[in-house]
């Protein structure tokens, strides 16, 4: 009666009917991705009564994340996304089963994790874990329903279903790394990800009752500026298809959280500790960041060499200091690392913290 009661408006559609609900609560779906995408999807589809959901992140909340990804509020802030995400969806329907993975997608886990379920949900922001969910959805022959965003643009797509299309079959190789930024380069209109969110929590629905026009062959393109939506046609490309099934394993391509090993958060750090901060920004940037200078306007790079200091660098998004990081490594020197978070929060953490005691370069 209960279940009949809370999913009343999905059992009056002749579409779903009580079968149509039974289907959608044997269902497992993975979410990877809990960021601004992955919120909307993970409320939608706990609401509707998924019967197994996965949550795939290793991410942290962070302030700057909260303009969109609505899941969250901030006495989140430093925790793991998929925990918080979990606590949650439980208060919104504790029937639905909800698996964590607080941790990356990689090529080592893939196959384990994605095996699990019937529809992964593409909720990432970097062209690496993308590439790797589609090569192993065509392995092990699951959907994937794909969301990408775009400042005040998004697009939405289904993958691998009743033999359609995969993602490889519409972008055969992924840009250069820094080709394409996301969303924490360029911005992002916070309500984009929630209407592209619900795109792929309603794809998701369809594939599992087999209902409409299921995205599959065709890519959805949503200017919200204009209001003027795109629909493109594509076709399955099977040599694409051929090589990722003759090989086995998904294609490698160039990581670029590569060095995530080099990158710290502002919630790692103690206000006693001491730190060499560098400011890879350009001097007319803002916020200023305390009394940090950018690195335009200090000393020269070889002062760092021989640093026993920890080094953080930091820009606006990470960009930046990812770079600077990396270059730095090459150089020998192997306690630098970049900042997860920006400047402006870096800034507020320096407010707070008042017995800060870190210096400049």
């Amino acid at each position: 009666m209960i279940m009949e009661t809370r999913y009343q408006r999905h059992i009056q559609l002749s579409e779903v009917g009580p079968n149509g609900q039974k289907k959608i609560k044997k269902a497992k779906v993975l979410v990877i991705g809990a960021g601004g995408l992955g919120c909307p999807v993970l409320q939608y589809l706990t609401a509707a009564g998924v019967g197994t959901l996965g949550i795939m992140d290793h991410d942290h909340v962070s302030l700057s994340n909260l303009q969109r990804q609505i899941l969250f509020n901030e006495n989140d802030l430093g925790k793991n996304k998929v925990l918080r995400a979990k606590k949650y969806l439980k208060t919104l329907n504790p029937d639905v089963k909800v698996l964590t993975f607080p941790f990356a997608l990689t090529h080592e886990n893939a196959e384990q994790y994605i095996s699990i379920f019937d529809i992964i949900i593409d909720g990432t922001d970097n062209f690496y874990t993308r590439y790797l969910i589609s090569d192993f959805c065509i392995l092990l022959n699951k959907v994937m329903i794909y969301g990408a965003l775009y400042k005040f643009e998004g697009q939405v797509s289904v993958f691998n279903y009743n033999k359609g299309p995969s993602y490889r079959c519409l972008f055969p190789y992924p840009p250069h790394v820094g080709e394409i930024p996301n969303c924490s380069e360029v911005g992002v209109l916070g309500v984009v990800p929630g209407i592209i969110g619900v795109y792929q929590a309603t794809e998701a629905i369809k594939v599992i009752l087999g209902l409409g026009e299921v995205l599959s062959g065709k890519l959805l393109c949503v200017n919200l500026l204009s209001h003027q939506n795109t629909l493109l046609d594509f076709e399955r490309n099977q040599k694409e298809i051929d090589q990722i099934k003759k090989q086995g394993k998904a294609i490698p391509i160039e990581n670029q959280d590569c060095f995530v090993d080099f990158e710290l958060s502002l919630f790692q750090l103690s206000s006693e500790e001491k730190i060499k901060w560098i400011d890879v920004r350009e001097d007319y940037e803002l916020p200023r960041v305390s009394h940090l200078n950018p690195l335009s306007c200090s000393v020269s790079l070889d002062l760092l060499t021989g640093s026993r200091q920890k080094i953080i660098a930091f820009c606006q998004t990470g960009t930046r200091s990812r770079a600077f990081v990396k270059k730095m490594k090459n150089k020998g020197v192997g306690n630098c690392f970049s900042l997860i978070e920006g400047a402006a929060e870096l800034n507020e953490w320096v407010k707070k913290n008042m017995n800060y005691n870190g210096t400049k370069i």
